[in-house]
């Protein structure tokens, strides 16, 4: 009886195999396609920006610093203007055939000693700086039945961290965003992908190691930082595939299947991993808890027992 079981299961988990593609989108021609870049002049940005171009396609480069773009604007201040950027590229270019939403930047602190503006100011860049170009190619997108919308958020976006009250907010709103946009445009062939890099080897990282809590600190040092050709390389990969999810490494896998929750799985395959790995992705993240909890604590009494010899001193 168990070998017929296991016979059955196997035999179920092939058919699974065999089926998922027919079900998949069809990947995304890069030669010839339109990509716009938002957050384009730098780290995985600009990898993206070359990674695509390096598979044939035409770039327009979106970011704030006229120097090293093609088009400047603030993409998390003013709709109206974002959505003139867009027609501008689109003029040049063509229609838009996908979309990186990769404008963004972290900053780090205890929740009480972050300023009000902060979190307004990284909803505004990281959340609204996404929305904008989004809401400006959706509907041509839907009008040709073809497109791709990537959003980078980060894995803090998908657990929350000390320090990241104010951050990982910010990018877990994305996440909601884009599975209510997907089942939106799921039906006139767009896909939507949401990208959780790792700690990445780019300016804005080393920028945000200037004022990260101790604890905040050790605990991103708890794994290792990628190249950002490494991460551009998987999104767009991902991104071709209309892949909901886009991750690296095992962390990564282990993070995107643990918190899948009710997003969109691309095929059959992805959703039975995810049922088949739960409980023993579930049963490693509380280690991974309990040593992050660790950490904050010891920092804690650290910083109780120099408080306590300043004052006897």
């Amino acid at each position: 009886m168990l070998l017929l079981a296991a016979a059955f299961l196997v035999a179920f988990v092939l058919l699974l195999y065999m089926v998922s593609p027919l079900i998949s989108p069809k990947p995304l021609a890069l030669p010839g396609a339109h990509v716009v870049v938002t957050g384009g002049s730098s780290g995985i940005g600009k990898c993206i920006a070359i990674e695509c171009y390096k598979q044939g396609a035409f770039i327009t480069l979106v970011a704030r610093n006229e120097v090293v773009l093609c088009i400047s604007v603030d993409v998390s201040q003013d709709y109206n203007q974002v959505e003139n950027v867009i027609k501008q590229a689109q003029e040049k270019l063509g229609p838009v055939d996908m979309l990186v939403n990769c404008a963004g930047m972290a900053m780090s602190g205890k929740f009480e000693d972050l300023e009000v503006s902060t979190f307004e100011r990284l909803m505004s860049i990281n959340y609204l700086g996404s929305v904008y170009p989004s809401r400006a190619v959706i509907t041509t997108m839907k009008e040709r039945r073809v497109g791709r919308i990537v959003f980078v958020s980060s894995q803090a976006g998908q657990l929350g961290l000390f320090g990241f009250t104010a951050y990982s907010a910010s990018k877990f709103a994305i996440r909601g965003l884009a599975e209510a946009l997907q089942m939106e445009v799921k039906p006139y062939n767009v896909y939507i992908t949401v990208a959780y890099p790792p700690d990445t080897d780019t300016p804005g990282f080393a920028e945000e190691n200037r004022t990260k809590p101790l604890e905040t600190r050790l605990i991103s040092e708890t794994t290792s930082v990628c190249k950002p050709e490494q991460v551009a390389k998987q999104i767009v990969k991902d991104a071709i595939q209309g892949n909901f999810n886009s991750s690296l490494g095992s962390d990564g896998y282990m993070l995107s299947a643990l918190t899948c929750g009710m997003a969109p799985v691309t095929s059959i395959t992805e959703g039975l991993q995810q049922v088949v790995t739960m409980g023993l992705f579930r049963t490693i993240a509380l280690f991974y808890l309990g040593s992050f909890d660790s950490i904050v604590r010891r920092c804690m009494m650290q910083r109780e027992k120099s408080e306590i010899a300043d004052k006897t001193a």
